[in-house]
């Protein structure tokens, strides 16, 4: 089961850009783990969402042992 999930508990990357992370909660997303339901590709459709935050993100999700969906 899902424990709470939503900004105050949020394990996005503190650097992220304003704009990725507005995409990424707009999405619904506010922990690396649900970011492991979505490709690249995926992520970059989201408006606010470029190269340089997607490179933070896969940083991210390496340091945790977690990756996109293929």
């Amino acid at each position: 089961m899902e424990q709470n999930v939503g900004i105050d508990n949020s394990d996005l990357p503190e650097k992220l850009a304003k704009p990725a992370r507005r995409a990424l909660e707009g999405a619904g997303i506010f922990r690396l783990d649900q970011l492991s339901k979505l490709s690249e590709e995926e992520l970059l459709k989201l408006h606010g969402m470029g190269p340089k935050a997607l490179g933070q993100i896969r940083e991210a999700l390496a340091a945790k042992g977690i990756s996109h969906r293929a």
